[in-house]
Formats: structure tokens, sequence, C-alpha cells
């Protein structure tokens, strides 16, 4: 992800994701990414007994430290954005491994609790935002049939490292104390880092020397053709020079693009996935306490949590798998609606779970369920927004969802405190899933699909505006536009060569003192424009 080019004022075209090759390595960047942001907060929970002892304060007060590096990781969205269209993935990523090693290694020379929040808290917070967010834009630079796939292996980071480094920093705890822990999980923070470095940009490098090299060999071709081929190529160079001498730096590209806002799209899905996020979080948050008042042992209950971690590792990958199957992809946001669906109802019917066997069942099917969304819901936000678009609509969704991670489990607390009753929170956070999932269902069917099908001439998306569906048909067709091109001088200039008589110069050189009705220019552009491949030739070697 570069900036924009100053003298176009507008995005480079993208270039044909490689689906492969060096992908596969910011794949397992993203994995470790997507791990330590999702799975760091929680696994900080280790360490709070032995911070209420040393400080002297309750379990809500140190909880804070995990709600605030899910807030900054939310809520700076939009500065992540601003920072990824600026400097590009890469830099980002160094800087917010940097912060997050930083955070955890000042962390463990504080005194208070105050000081606690502002290094591991906002922090650390704010340095994993910095890498998990242009993690997944990379993801969507190098991906593009095996998408779903990858977006699913990346988000499977999030159940692996959760069980791994819950189990470490216990090990941490008993052996080093929460300081030398969090001098540890500063170190390993540090890997942010590597993982950044192997985010390399698709640049326009590879395309501009191949375009390099045909120039060569097109007037290596058109030499032996007649005297006047080095006058029409200077002529040709010269145009070049004098149109990009006519071109002023225009406005760069947008810190934060609001235009995706008028995709109706990106309209549906953050209204659904705001629903979706007051509801999601809650059980696993009260599942542990809710199987203790039932009456399950405390180890007992604490290995619910292992089972749902366990499926989702599984889940999230397969769910990849056939979101990326033909006959899928272009429905993957009824997908992602059937995902949901089947979270919201499996909250439903867990409310009467009784006992721990139908509270292990419950954990095999919200993990698979919850594996699902994980793996789905930033695949179908790049299908509606595109790629070009990602960067923006991730850090705007993001921060909407900040609003709904703070509103939503903090409520279900407090109606726990009031009414004594888990049931109640199962049944509530199961409906505001299931009403996300009916919405997004049925304002995808209703507002797009009829929207597509009434419309008689295939309408211009606006820009990043697109579905999924058809930027990549736009992404196939551009490669195979610009290859048709590069092949077809080459082709006619073989032919030229072959049946190369007087007659057939007299007739290029009065092709190109008419001009052919053809604007002035290189082959490449005049074939695009629709003219004759065999005008175009003739009228360069001329």
């Amino acid at each position: 992800m570069g900036r924009a080019d100053p003298e176009e004022g507008h995005l480079p075209p993208p270039v044909k994701p490689p689906d492969g090759g060096w992908g596969w390595i910011v794949l397992f960047g993203c994995f470790v990414i997507t791990g330590f942001s999702y799975a760091f907060p929680k696994a900080v929970s280790v360490y709070f007994k032995e911070l209420m002892k040393d400080f002297h304060v309750g379990y809500s007060d140190t909880a804070w430290i995990s709600s605030i590096m899910l807030a900054m990781l939310y809520g700076t969205g939009p500065v992540c954005s601003i920072m990824v269209n600026q400097f590009g993935c890469r830099p980002v990523m160094l800087i917010g491994g940097l912060l997050a090693s930083s955070g955890m290694i000042l962390a463990s020379f504080t005194t208070n609790i105050i000081e606690l929040y502002l290094t591991a808290g906002v922090l650390t917070g704010l340095g994993m935002a910095l890498n998990f967010q242009p993690s997944l834009i990379m993801l969507g630079t190098y991906f593009d049939k095996r998408r779903p796939l990858a977006n699913g292996l990346a988000a499977a980071g999030s159940p692996v490292f959760l069980s791994s480094l819950s189990p470490l920093g216990q090990v941490l705890l008993e052996k080093f104390g929460w300081r030398g822990g969090f001098l540890i999980m500063g170190g390993l923070l540090l890997n942010c880092c590597t993982c950044g470095a192997v985010m390399r940009p698709l640049d326009m490098g590879m395309k501009r020397k191949m375009e390099k090299a045909q120039d060569k060999y097109e007037a290596k071709e058109m030499l032996p053709i007649g005297g006047k081929s080095e006058e029409g190529i200077s002529t040709t160079d010269g145009t070049k020079k004098a149109k990009k001498a006519k071109k002023k730096p225009k406005k760069g590209k947008k810190l934060l693009d609001f235009s995706i806002f008028s995709n109706r799209g990106f309209i549906i899905y953050t209204i659904s996935k705001f629903i979706l996020v007051l509801g999601l979080f809650v059980p696993p948050i009260l599942l542990v306490n809710y199987a203790k008042d039932t009456g399950v042992p405390d180890t007992e209950a604490a290995f619910l949590l292992s089972i749902i971690g366990f499926i989702d590792i599984f889940a999230r990958p397969a769910c990849g798998m056939v979101a990326g199957l033909k006959w899928v992809r272009p429905h993957v946001s009824y997908l992602f609606s059937f995902a949901m669906l089947f979270n919201g109802l499996t909250d439903i019917c867990s409310a009467r779970a009784s006992n721990y066997t139908g509270l292990v069942i419950f954990c095999v099917f919200f993990g698979i369920s919850y594996g699902m969304v994980g793996a789905l819901q930033f695949e179908v936000l790049m299908a509606i927004v595109g790629s070009q678009k990602f960067s923006s609509a991730i850090g705007l969704v993001l921060l909407i969802e900040a609003f709904a991670v703070l509103i939503g489990p903090p409520s279900a607390g407090r109606l726990v405190d009031a009414l004594k009753n888990y049931e109640v929170i199962f049944y509530l956070a199961g409906s505001e899933v299931v009403l996300s999932a009916v919405f997004l269902a049925m304002a995808t069917y209703c507002c797009l699909n009829r929207g597509k099908k009434k419309e008689s001439p295939p309408e211009k998306n606006p820009p990043g505006g697109g579905s999924d569906t058809e930027e990549a048909e736009s992404d196939v067709q551009e490669p195979e536009e610009h290859s048709s091109d590069n092949h077809q001088p080459t082709h006619n200039t073989d032919n030229a060569m072959v049946g190369a008589s007087e007659e057939a110069n007299h007739v290029a050189e009065e092709q190109s003192g008419e001009g052919g009705g053809c604007p002035e220019g290189d082959g490449e552009v005049l074939a695009r424009d629709g003219c004759n491949a065999d005008q175009t030739v003739e009228r360069d070697s001329f």
C-alpha cells in the first residue's frame, strides 16, 4: 500500500494480486498480528490477581487494562487509516510494534494503576491497533481468488495465540512475577516489527520494468521498416513528455475517504456489525460465571473456554475454504448472515442448559459459529468496498464497533447484577445477534440485489464502492487488456515483416499520413481506444 501518485492525483491502477508466492509470508505475518491483537488483552488477565495485591485495587480496576487495550484497538481505526494512507502499511506496522513492546516494558516499572492504564493500556493498545489494521489491508492486496481462505487462516491466529499466551503468562508469573512477565511479554511483542518488515508493498515497479522492456523490443522491431521509424519513436516520446509536463500536481490520496458512506452495502454492513457486536462477546465473558452458578466446579468451568478456542481454531480456516468456493463466494454476505444466525440461535438455546454436558454442547456449537463469524467479517467488508477503499472502511467500521464494545458487555454485567439471572442475558445477546443476521440478509436482498436487477444498463460503480465480485472481474480484465495490448503490436509487427513489400509500405505511409481516424499516441493507447491494431503498429512505425 503505497501513497498516491502526486502527478495523477488519484490511486494508481491496482496490481493483480499474486494469490501466493510472497503472499504466504504476508499471511503468516497477519496470522501472528491477529493472534497478538485479539488474544493479548485476554491473556493479560492472568496477572490481575497479583496486580490487585500490589496496588491494593479491585478486580474492576484491573479489568480496565484489557478494556483500554480493546478500546484502543477499535477506537483508533480512523487514525490508523490516515497513517496507512499517508505513509503506507510497512512503516506504520514497524512503529506499532515498537509502541506495543515499549508499552509492556514500561508497564513493568510502574508504581500505580494509573501508570498501568497509560502504558499497558493506551500505549500497547495503540501499538497493536497500528499493526492489526495494516496487516489486513496487506492481506487483501496479496490475495484475491484465495482471499477467503487467507482471511480464515489469518483469523485462526486469535484462538491459537489465546491458547498459548495464557499458559505462558501463568508460567512467567510463577517464575518471574508480574513485572518480569510484563517485561518478557514486551519482548515477545517485538515480533510485530518482524511481521511488519515482511509486508512488502505491491508497487508498480515490476509493471514499469515490463513496459520499458516492451518499448525497447518494439523499437528494435520497428527500426528495419523505414528510416522514418526513428522520427516516429522520437515524436511519440516527445508527446509523452509533453503530456507529463502539462500535468500539474493535484490532490493526493484522501487521508480518510468518507465517500464510502455513499455505498449502500457499506451502510448495511456497518449497521449489522454494530448490532452484532452488542451481543457477540457477551456469552464468552459470562460463560464461566454462568457455569459456576449452575454448580460446575471452577476447573471444569474454565475448561469450557478452552473447548471454544479449540473448535475455533479449525472452524475459521474451514469456513474460509467454503467461502472461497466459486458458487459460494458471490453470495458470501448470505453465508455471513447464516453464521450470525447460527451464533445467535446457539446463545438462545444455551440459556436452558442446566448441566455441564449441556454447556459442553453449547461450547462446541458456539465455537463453530463464532469461528465462522470471525473468518467472514473482514472478507465481507472487502467484498463490499473493494481493496482500494478497504483502508478507510475498516478504520471507520472499527470506530463504530468501539461504541458497541463499550455498550454491550458492560450493560450485560449491570443487568446480571440487577436481575441475578444469566438466562435473560443469554436470550438478549442471542436476540441481538439474530437481529443483525436477519437485517443483513433482508437488506442485502431488498436494497442491493433487487436494485441491480431493476437497472437495465450496467451502471458504473462509484470509486471504491463496487462489490468485490465486480472489482475482481475488473482486476482480471485489466491485466488481460494490458497483456493483449502488449502482444498485439508484436504479433502484427511479425506479420508486417513477413509480408513487407513496397505496396504494404506505401499503404502504411498513406494510413499514417491520414491518421486513420485514430488519435495520436502510442500503440497501447490506440488499441485501447478501439482502433485497428494493424493501423496502430503502422502508425507507430511511421
